[in-house]
């Protein structure tokens, strides 16, 4: 048999289906960790398709996929089922009806085309050795992440992958196109909330205040050596802050200002040090006033580090059936992403799915309300799910 054309042909076959599932979604998205309709309309269409499955979380899935002799190797394949609180502007059938809610990230796609390569795998089973360990998972928009609970619940045990495989839609690509990127990928992603009290007043006479205001935006100032001072500069670093509240007026300082931001990097020993030098530097900015500042770091998801053999290797595999001229070599991204946790505890590669179609309109960039994808992605994403993991298998045996 030739597997390759059959898993083509497979992925035109069951176009419609996956096309139905995603459209399904979209409608009707649920925002993290509140998934139930989701999930149990998951859990109807896998039991319709014969599929064995548990759920280790009330909106997590995850089962196994036997081949042809059962046991190691073992691939997991994971796609990510939450949307984001945006309301949707694109004027298409299968428009969202839950008012303020929209999967703006794509999580759609990744749902339905995993659902996809579930099908073609189950009917190609004779044709790979091992086991398809598939994982759907809740939250991965919101702290702490699902694939953490997912992670502590078990879904790497019994049995233990010997690759994880994630795949995300990418607009920068055109539909048709896959990118990779081996070793560190997407940056780990930290909370910053910092507070500054203090004694506030008239606006005509500063000098018998704190001047909280003033102190904050000294302290923006000072953060910024963070980034430009303090990383090592081979060490790509992002601190941004995006939210400030002083809830003063023209004439009053206020007693309290409010400050929330974001710290990203690529290397974790240089995270934790940055975080102690973000408390040191709040502290020493208000050392001389009779002010304080509170500090919270929530701590986000780690680095996401891409097996660089692995990688390779899947590139290999995606080239192999879609053409080398169809897989990109993509840079690092200082978004964030809880598959990060996949890739802590066993070898994993988190991909690109191109998604665009420039002719049909369809650029709009993620998490934003015009966001959509060119359905003909879906053949693409499903079908190089499916190879890679038959691939993976077979050359692991």
């Amino acid at each position: 048999m030739d597997i390759k054309k059959y898993i083509l042909e497979k992925a035109e076959h069951y176009f419609d289906t996956v096309v139905d599932i995603r459209r399904h979604l979209h409608r009707h998205p649920e925002l993290s960790f509140q998934e139930h309709n989701t999930i149990d309309f998951l859990e109807n269409r896998l039991k319709k398709e014969g599929f064995k499955f548990e759920k280790p979380l009330d909106t997590g899935i995850t089962g196994m996929l036997k081949g042809d002799s059962t046991g190691k190797p073992v691939v997991a394949l994971r796609a990510d089922i939450d949307a984001l609180p945006i309301h949707e502007k694109n004027e298409v059938e299968y428009v969202s009806q839950n008012q303020g809610i929209m999967h703006a990230c794509g999580h759609d796609a990744h749902t339905s085309a995993l659902f996809g390569a579930l099908l073609i795998l189950r009917d190609l089973k004779a044709e790979y050795k091992g086991d398809v360990k598939f994982i759907f998972q809740p939250g991965e928009e919101k702290l702490p992440g699902g694939a953490k609970y997912m992670i502590e619940q078990g879904v790497l045990k019994n049995p233990k992958p010997d690759l994880i495989v994630g795949q995300h839609v990418y607009p920068e690509l055109p539909a048709g196109k896959l990118g990779y990127k081996g070793g560190p990928y997407m940056a780990s992603s930290d909370e910053i909330y910092i507070t500054i009290r203090g004694k506030g007043g008239h606006g005509a006479m500063p000098h018998k205040t704190d001047d909280t205001i003033y102190l904050a935006s000294q302290l923006i100032q000072s953060l910024q050596q963070v980034v430009s001072r303090k990383a090592p500069p081979t060490i790509p670093t992002v601190l941004t802050f995006g939210k400030i509240i002083g809830n003063g007026a023209t004439n009053v300082i206020p007693d309290e200002v409010y400050l929330e931001g974001t710290f990203r990097t690529m290397n974790e020993p240089w995270r934790k040090e940055a975080h102690e030098l973000i408390r040191q530097i709040a502290e020493n900015t208000v050392a001389s006033t009779e002010t304080n500042a509170e500090v919270s770091i929530i701590q986000g998801y780690p680095v996401l580090i891409n097996d660089e053999a692995m990688t390779q290797k899947c590139m290999a595999y995606s080239g192999d059936l879609f053409g080398e001229s169809n897989i990109e070599n993509l840079d690092i991204r200082m978004t964030a992403e809880d598959f990060a946790y996949y890739t802590q505890e066993i070898p994993g590669v988190f991909y690109r799915l191109g998604i665009a179609n420039k002719s049909k309109g369809i650029d709009s960039s993620l998490h934003t309300s015009t966001f959509n994808i060119d359905e003909e992605a879906l053949k693409t994403g499903m079908a190089n799910l499916a190879w890679i993991a038959i691939s993976f298998l077979n050359d692991s045996v």
